[in-house]
C-alpha cells in the first residue's frame, strides 16, 4: 500500500490539472477567435512593400491592436495602404481601416469591416473574474502562433513555463522558451488571459570557427515567436485607448530631453539607494519643462509627490518617466521633485501639445529631380541643435538611386538651406521653387546648399 501512495498522488495531481489533453484543444479552439493576421502595404516613392503582422481583438466593434514594432515609425500614415484582416487558417480577407498609434502603449489600432466582426471574440471574453491573475514562477503557460500567409496563417500552439517576472517598467514575464507570436495572447492552464506577447528578445551567442578561435558574438532573434509578454494588468486597462486620429493626437509634451538613470555611486553618496532617479540631459527651447524652470542636470526624484520606484536595470527608470508623461494629456499639470546640486526643488509643469512630428510633416516627391522634400519640424531642430528662430529650409527625406539628386550627392536627412543661391525659409517656398525647376524642361542644372552633420556643401544637380 505504501508503494501505491506516490502513484495515486501523482494520478490525482494529473487528473486535477486544467491542462489535461482533452481540455487544451477545446481552450485553444475557443481562443483562436480573438487573434488575426493583418496585411498592409507600405507605399514609398518608388515601390510598394507588403507586410504581415499579428494582432488581437480588443472589442466587439472589430478593433484590433498591433504591436508597437509592427509599423516603421518613419513611415507616414498616408503611406499605409490596403489593410486586410485574415482569420487563422483562412485564405480570404476582409478590409480594415488604420486608426493610428497610441503613444503610451505603442500599439497600433485597426478596425475591420462589419461583416467579419461576428466571427471575432474580444480578448476580454477570456479574462478572469476579479483582479487579473499574475503567473507564478515555473507556472505552466501556453499561447498561440500563426504561420505565414503562404500557409493561410495556420494556427499552432506553444507551451512553456514562467522563468522570470520583471518591471521594464511594465510588468513583463519571460518564459523559458517562446510562448506566443508577437502581439498574440498568453493564457494560464485554466485558459485565462494572463498577458500579451511582446516583440521577441534577442539572444546573444558566441560563434566559433577554425579561423577565429576566440569566437565572435552574434544575435539571433525569432521574429515569429516571443518568450516575453506584458502581464494582463498592463494590457487590460489600455484596450480602450483608441486614437482619435491617425497621428495619435492629442500628445502630451514635457520637453525634458535625453533622460539618463542616476549613477549608483551618486545615489549612494546622496543616500538614495532605495529609489531611482532620472537625470535631465537637456531642456528644450520653448517647452513646458523650460517654462516650469527645469534645468539640465536636474535629477528627477519624484512625480506628483511619489518617489520614482527602484528599477533593475537602472535604465528602466527612463521609460517610467516617459510613460508618466505619455499617460497624460495636453493641459494636465505635473509636479516634479528634482535634486539640483544639494538642494531639492519643487517644480510644476503644465504639459503642452507635442510639436509636429516627422511622420506628420508635409512631403512632396519630385520625379524628374529624384528626391522627396520634407518639411523641417521641431525634431529636426533638436537633432541639429538649431534654435527655433533658425528653422528654415527643408529636409531631403528620400533620394532615388541613380537620380540627378542622388548622383549630385544628396542624401536622406540632408538639410537643404538654399536653392539656386536663394535662402529657402518655408516648405511652401521650397516646393514652389522646386516645382518651377522640374517643370522647366529646358533647365539643365541647378544648385543646392545643404548642411550635413554640421558641414555645409554645394551640390550641383544636373537634370540632363
Amino acid at each position: 500500500m505504501k508503494r501505491l501512495l506516490p502513484i495515486l498522488s501523482a494520478l490525482l495531481l494529473l487528473a486535477g490539472s486544467p491542462l489535461r489533453a482533452a481540455d487544451l484543444p477545446t481552450l485553444w479552439a475557443e481562443r483562436l477567435k480573438c487573434v488575426v493576421a493583418v496585411e498592409y502595404v507600405t507605399e514609398s516613392e518608388t515601390d510598394r512593400h507588403p507586410n504581415v503582422i499579428l494582432g488581437v481583438v480588443a472589442d466587439k466593434a472589430g478593433t484590433i491592436i498591433l504591436p508597437a514594432a509592427a509599423i516603421d515609425p518613419r513611415v507616414a500614415p498616408s503611406q499605409l495602404k490596403e489593410f486586410k484582416v485574415y482569420l487563422p487558417g483562412e485564405a480570404t480577407s476582409s478590409t480594415a481601416e488604420y486608426l493610428g498609434q497610441d503613444a503610451l502603449t505603442g500599439w497600433h489600432f485597426v478596425r475591420v469591416e462589419e461583416k467579419l466582426r461576428a466571427q471575432l471574440v474580444p480578448i476580454t471574453a477570456f479574462v478572469a473574474k476579479g483582479p487579473a491573475p499574475v503567473p507564478a514562477l515555473a507556472e505552466e503557460i501556453w499561447g498561440l502562433g500563426l504561420r505565414n500567409k503562404d500557409e493561410d496563417f495556420a494556427p499552432y500552439i506553444l507551451q512553456s513555463h514562467i522563468a522570470l517576472i520583471q518591471s521594464l517598467p511594465q510588468r513583463t514575464a519571460i518564459a523559458q522558451q517562446e510562448v506566443a507570436g508577437p502581439g498574440l495572447p498568453v493564457f494560464n492552464a485554466a485558459g485565462e488571459f494572463i498577458g500579451l506577447a511582446s516583440t521577441s528578445f534577442g539572444q546573444t551567442f558566441l560563434q566559433f570557427s577554425r579561423m577565429d578561435r576566440g569566437g565572435s558574438p552574434i544575435m539571433l532573434i525569432n521574429v515569429e515567436e516571443s518568450s516575453a509578454f506584458q502581464l494582463a494588468e498592463e494590457v487590460l486597462p489600455y484596450l480602450g485607448r483608441v486614437p482619435k486620429n491617425v497621428f495619435g493626437r492629442p500628445l502630451a509634451w514635457l520637453g525634458a530631453y535625453g533622460f539618463e538613470p542616476m549613477d549608483r555611486e551618486v545615489a549612494a553618496f546622496l543616500k538614495l539607494e532605495s529609489q531611482s532617479g532620472a537625470v535631465v540631459s537637456e531642456v528644450l527651447e520653448g517647452s513646458p519643462a523650460e517654462k516650469a524652470g527645469m534645468q539640465a542636470r536636474d535629477i528627477v526624484l519624484a512625480i506628483d509627490g511619489k518617489p520614482l520606484p527602484r528599477f533593475k536595470p537602472d535604465r528602466v527608470v527612463v521609460a517610467h518617466v516617459e510613460r508618466e508623461v505619455e499617460r497624460r494629456f495636453p493641459g494636465d499639470a505635473m509636479a516634479f521633485t528634482v535634486l539640483r546640486g544639494s538642494e531639492r526643488v519643487e517644480l510644476k509643469a503644465t504639459l503642452g501639445d507635442e510639436p509636429k512630428l516627422m511622420r506628420e510633416a508635409e512631403r512632396k516627391y519630385f520625379e524628374r529631380i529624384g528626391f522627396t522634400a520634407r518639411e523641417f519640424v521641431y525634431g529636426d531642430a533638436v537633432a541639429r541643435r538649431v534654435k527655433l528662430a533658425d528653422r528654415t529650409g527643408v529636409v531631403a527625406h528620400f533620394a532615388k538611386p541613380s537620380s540627378p539628386a542622388a548622383i549630385a550627392g544628396l542624401r536622406p536627412e540632408d538639410w537643404i538651406r538654399e536653392i539656386d543661391g536663394a535662402e529657402v525659409k518655408t516648405f511652401a517656398a521650397a516646393v514652389e521653387k522646386l516645382t518651377a525647376i522640374e517643370a522647366d524642361l529646358l533647365r539643365t542644372e541647378f544648385v543646392l546648399l545643404v548642411s550635413r552633420g554640421g558641414d555645409t556643401a554645394v551640390l550641383r544637380v544636373k537634370l540632363k
